[in-house]
C-alpha cells in the first residue's frame, strides 16, 4: 500500500528506467508476489503483527495529513486575508460523462457548463472517467481523484451524476453533486426493464446525496427519489443560445440536401436505447404515414454544432423516452422554435406549458403519438418557443450555481493553499 501511494505521487524528478504503473502496484497487493519473495507479516495462524502494522500505517499517515495541514496553515497565515477572499473558488469538477471527440454522446451541458463557470471568473479542474459499469475502473478512477484531492489546491468539489460523487468521498472540502436522471430514477435495460445493477446505483447515489454539502436536480419530479432527509435545488441544464437558434427552414434543407415538400419528424436519440424507446417513434410514424406520408430522421452521432440546422430543417419533434430527467433535446428543440409532440416524461410538460403548437400525448399509445403529429405537421407553423425558455439560458444558470457554491462555502470555511511547487494541470483526463 505504501508503494500504491508512492507511484500515485508520480515519477521523481531524476528517477532512472521505466516508472511503475498504478495497475501494477494494485496488482502487487492482491496478486502473487515477485519469484522468491514472501510475507513476512502475514501468517493465517497469527494475524496479529499484519494487523498491527495496518494500525502503525494508518497512524503514521493520520500524522503526516495533519502535518500538511499545518505546514499549509502556516503558509497561508502569512497571506493578507483580504487577499485571499479576492481569489477565484477553485473546483474539481469529476464526471463519467464528459463528451469525447468521435463517441456519440449527449452530455455536451456538462462541458459546456464548465465553460461557462470559467468564463465567470471561477477555477474549475475537470477530471473525468469512464466507468462503463465496471467497478475495477471506478476503483482506479477513485484512486486519480484521491491524488488530486490530496494534492491539488480546492476549495470545493462539484460531481456531474450522482456515481461521480461516489469518487469524491471521503473529502474533508464541501462537496456537491448534480443528478441528471438515471443516477437517481434507475438504469433501463436491453428490454425496457430496470436493471439489478440500476439499482444497486440508486441506493450509492443515495447514500452519496446523505454526505453532500448541496444537492442539485435538474428538474422537480427527481426530488421525490431523494432521501427524505435531503433538501435540494432545481437548476436544470442551460442552453447556448449563440448556437441554438433557428434558421430559415429552407436555407437549412438546402444546406442538408432535402426538399421543401418532405414532412419531417426529427426522433433525436440513440436508437439502440431501449430508454428511449425508438420503437415507439417508429410506430407512430408508420401510424401517421397511413394518411399523412411523413419520414422519421433518426439523430444520433451528430455533431453537437449541427443540431441546430437539423432541427431547424424538420417539422417536428417526436420525443418518446420512458425516463428523464430534464431532457434537453427537449428544450434545444423550443430554443430553434421547432413544434415537439412529446409522452408525458421527465419535465417535458413544464416546458410545453403554454406554447401553441406543441402537444403532450395523454397516453403512450402509437396512434395517440401519431394524432398528435398530424395536427402539429397539419398547422404546419414554427412556434414561439424560444421566448418560453429564455431563462434558462446558459449564463443565467452558472449565476446560479455560482451562488450555490458561495452559500456552500459560506457554511464550510474555504481551506487555504500554499503555493503549489509545481503547474497544476487544467484537466486530468482519464479514459480507463
Amino acid at each position: 500500500m505504501l508503494r500504491v501511494g508512492h507511484i500515485l505521487k508520480g515519477r521523481p524528478a531524476g528517477y532512472p528506467g521505466p516508472f511503475p504503473t498504478l495497475v501494477g502496484g494494485l496488482r502487487e497487493i492482491v496478486g502473487p508476489q515477485p519469484p522468491g519473495a514472501q510475507s513476512e507479516t502475514w501468517r493465517a495462524d497469527d494475524r496479529w503483527p499484519a494487523l498491527g502494522e495496518w494500525v502503525q500505517g494508518v497512524g503514521d499517515l493520520a500524522r503526516a495529513i495533519r502535518r500538511r495541514y499545518r505546514l499549509r496553515a502556516a503558509a497561508a497565515s502569512a497571506v493578507d486575508p483580504a487577499v485571499r477572499d479576492e481569489e477565484p473558488v477553485r473546483v474539481l469538477m469529476i464526471t463519467n460523462a464528459w463528451p469525447q471527440p468521435g463517441q456519440p454522446q449527449t452530455t455536451h451541458f456538462i462541458k459546456r457548463q464548465a465553460e461557462y463557470l470559467r468564463r465567470a471568473g471561477v477555477d474549475v479542474e475537470v477530471l473525468h472517467f469512464r466507468g462503463q459499469r465496471r467497478p475495477w475502473k471506478y476503483a482506479l478512477a477513485w484512486f486519480r481523484a484521491r491524488r488530486r484531492l490530496m494534492f491539488g489546491r480546492h476549495d470545493l468539489v462539484h460531481a456531474q451524476f450522482g456515481q461521480s460523487g461516489l469518487l469524491a468521498l471521503p473529502t474533508r472540502l464541501p462537496l456537491v453533486v448534480t443528478y441528471r436522471g438515471n443516477d437517481l430514477l434507475g438504469v433501463v435495460g436491453p428490454n425496457g426493464k430496470y436493471t439489478r445493477s440500476g439499482r444497486i446505483l440508486q441506493w450509492l447515489t443515495r447514500m452519496v446525496a446523505r454526505g453532500a454539502d448541496a444537492v442539485v436536480v435538474v428538474s422537480d419530479h427527481m426530488k421525490g427519489h431523494l432521501p427524505t432527509s435531503v433538501r435540494a435545488t432545481v437548476l436544470p441544464s442551460g442552453l447556448d443560445f449563440s448556437l441554438f437558434r433557428p434558421v430559415p427552414r429552407a436555407d437549412a434543407r438546402r444546406d442538408l440536401g432535402v426538399p421543401l415538400d418532405r414532412r419531417l419528424v426529427l426522433f433525436a436519440g440513440n436508437p439502440a436505447d431501449a430508454r428511449k424507446r425508438y420503437g415507439l417513434a417508429k410506430q407512430a410514424v408508420d401510424w401517421l404515414s397511413r394518411t399523412l406520408p411523413s419520414e422519421l430522421i433518426v439523430a444520433w452521432g451528430v455533431p453537437h454544432t449541427d443540431m441546430p440546422r437539423l432541427m431547424s430543417a424538420c417539422d417536428v419533434l417526436v420525443f418518446t423516452s420512458m425516463q428523464e430527467g430534464s431532457p434537453n433535446v427537449v428544450k434545444e428543440a423550443l430554443a430553434c422554435d421547432l413544434p415537439v409532440v412529446s409522452v408525458h416524461v421527465g419535465d417535458v410538460a413544464e416546458r410545453l406549458r403554454g406554447i401553441e403548437g406543441c402537444e403532450l400525448c395523454p397516453d403512450e399509445r402509437p396512434e395517440t403519438i401519431a394524432a398528435a403529429l398530424s395536427r402539429v405537421l397539419e398547422r404546419g407553423q414554427r412556434i414561439a418557443g424560444r421566448q418560453a425558455v429564455t431563462h434558462l439560458d446558459e449564463t443565467a444558470i452558472t449565476a446560479q450555481l455560482i451562488e450555490l457554491y458561495q452559500s456552500v462555502l459560506r457554511r464550510s470555511p474555504r481551506p487555504t493553499h500554499p503555493t503549489p511547487a509545481t503547474p497544476r494541470v487544467g484537466e486530468v483526463p482519464y479514459a480507463g
